[in-house]
């Protein structure tokens, strides 16, 4: 009890309360979208003039999730740093237009890690390292860490999963103990949970949601403000009951009802005034109105276009979208940007061949390449570029896309026999794609990539140059096979042109063809640093080319 009494005080002396902490649990059901409840409230703070910034906690074990399958965890998302990341970090970027980094996602793997490493070097001087204080203390200083600069006001932290399971509770406890720390007027607690409508009642239910703060309060938190999933609206018994059973002001019981699209969301927060409610709570000013005329603008030309263009992103998970979650968020804002509305055909990339090519792509007015691993679907997406490649279809590939890109022009225009990336055929007679000299002797799986982001210098007078306008840019990257610069006098004699190169590798980053209306391919993921207020411009460049195509038809 002692050590637990002593790591308390030793917190409460280290912090100076200058920065404010919010946390956001979930309860009754996952999925109900913490991350978007999260990244809407820093943008309505964001609008009113305060440095946020968002974190999110994940309990799986996992030191994060990059070798995890997508159909486990959808897409793993990748920062300015090389963290890989959970896919809410890309809301949070994509809402704030503000990096992120790896202190913004943290793992139950990688807090007993850290642990478990300060065990070994003796760091707790022979003491019986637990859950408590141990666990929790080192939960509390990375949940304090991005505050600890003062360069941000606000810290939201969004806890992964919901309050009851097992691998949450020491987030929760570590949550506990903060509130207690930090004060009434520094932190706040906001719990998303739904309010289920039963169709046979006729009528929206709140037991779950009391179920749901009743399991919070066992572990000693009281929630500041509840906000609702609901299909339906709340009326004001259902607010007052709720409030009643839960301990909260009425005005703390929040609406979140079903939206057209996440970006309606922060409106939405708006009118139902989270932003006030939170404000008041940690004692901070709202004279500042939000200013969100360009959200606005963006949410108007998203719902109003002018014209309309269907996108076949051919790939390997496209059972599950959220795989590919920030390329279908890229085309919301590319498309926005052209006041078009882009419509996203998935297609399983090993579903097509020589013969069905050209039904499955049919109405497409470009063709997207997806990024993936490993050899399921490659001879499905090398047919489909060879098809669109022929038939001067707009054709965008990424990361594995670019790669295929590469290997299909090798096989069909080089006539390179049997040509093929080293991860697909180690036995290769043509390596057209092959493993970087540093990642030979690697045999860890995890955080050994190339990852995060590199500079690129683009040539003159290509289409690359065309599109972003300049000569040196950065992208995000996440693969261990590179275009074997062996090949790369023979593919530019031939027309594909190497139009992005990185300065100090001499690595290709882009290629294109001289002699299509717009086929570009990189190796790095666009995706990743497409914002609503920065969409692109890649995404923004082929969502253009591919309404030129649709009015060339």
């Amino acid at each position: 009890m002692r050590t637990a009494e002593k790591a308390s005080s030793s917190f409460r002396n280290l912090f100076i309360a200058m920065t404010k902490y919010i946390f956001v649990t979930g309860g009754v059901t996952s999925s109900l979208g913490k991350g978007i409840i999260a990244a809407s409230l820093a943008k309505l703070l964001q609008a009113r003039g305060f440095k946020v910034t968002i974190q999110k906690f994940d309990p799986y074990i996992n030191i994060d999730p990059g070798t995890l399958n997508p159909y486990e965890h959808g897409e793993c998302y990748v920062t300015e740093d090389g963290a890989e990341t959970d896919l809410d970090l890309g809301h949070y970027e994509r809402f704030l237009n503000v990096p992120t980094s790896q202190a913004n996602n943290v793992t139950t793997g990688r807090i007993y890690s850290h642990v478990i490493e300060q065990e070994r070097a003796g760091a707790y001087l022979g003491k019986t390292v637990q859950v408590v204080p141990h666990i929790t203390d080192e939960i509390k200083r990375r949940m304090l860490l991005l505050g600890q600069d003062n360069k941000y006001d606000i810290v939201i932290t969004e806890l992964g999963g919901t309050v009851g399971d097992i691998e949450s509770l020491p987030f929760i406890e570590a949550v506990r103990q903060l509130r207690w720390e930090l004060g009434n007027n520094d932190s706040l607690v906001i719990h998303l949970t739904l309010v289920p409508y039963l169709a046979a009642a006729g009528e929206l239910k709140t037991k779950p949601t009391q179920h749901s703060v009743k399991t919070l309060l066992e572990y000693g938190v009281q929630p500041d403000v509840l906000v609702c999933r609901t299909e339906h609206k709340l009326n004001n018994d259902i607010r007052k009951k709720l409030a009643l059973f839960c301990n909260v002001n009425i005005n703390a019981v929040v609406e979140s009802i079903d939206a057209p699209t996440i970006y309606d969301v922060p409106l939405n927060m708006l009118r139902e005034q989270l932003d006030k409610t939170v404000l008041a709570k940690l004692k901070l000013s709202t004279k500042n109105e939000p200013d969100l005329e360009n959200w606005k603008a963006f949410l108007g030309r998203l719902k109003n276009p002018t014209n309309e263009v269907n996108i076949a992103l051919v790939g390997k998970y496209v059972e599950l979208p959220d795989a590919y979650k920030s390329i279908t968020e890229a085309f919301i804002h590319a498309g926005a940007s052209n006041e078009t509305r882009v419509k996203v055909k998935y297609i399983a990339a090993e579903s097509i061949n020589q013969e069905n090519v050209a039904d499955k792509l049919e109405g497409m007015d470009g063709v997207l390449v997806a990024p993936g691993f490993g050899e399921r679907g490659l001879e499905g997406k090398l047919e489909t570029i060879r098809f669109v490649r022929e038939n001067k279809i707009p054709f965008f590939g990424i990361c594995l896309g670019m790669q295929c890109s590469v290997i299909e022009f090798g096989r069909n225009v080089l006539g390179l026999k049997g040509a093929n990336s080293f991860e697909m055929d180690e036995n290769t007679p043509h390596p057209v794609i092959n493993l970087m000299e540093e990642q030979k002797n690697i045999t860890n799986m995890g955080g050994t990539m190339r990852l995060g982001a590199y500079d690129c210098d683009i040539k003159k007078g290509t289409k690359a140059f065309a599109i972003y306008g300049k000569s040196k840019i950065t992208e995000r990257h996440r693969h261990r096979y590179e275009f074997n610069n062996a090949y790369l006098k023979d593919y530019e004699k031939a027309g594909m042109i190497a139009s992005g190169i990185n300065p100090v590798t001499g690595l290709v980053e882009i290629v294109e063809l001289k002699d299509h209306p717009f086929f570009v391919a990189g190796q790095f993921h666009p995706e990743l640093k497409s914002t609503v207020v920065n969409p692109h411009p890649l995404f923004v460049s082929f969502v253009a080319a591919a309404l030129i195509h649709k009015k060339s038809k």
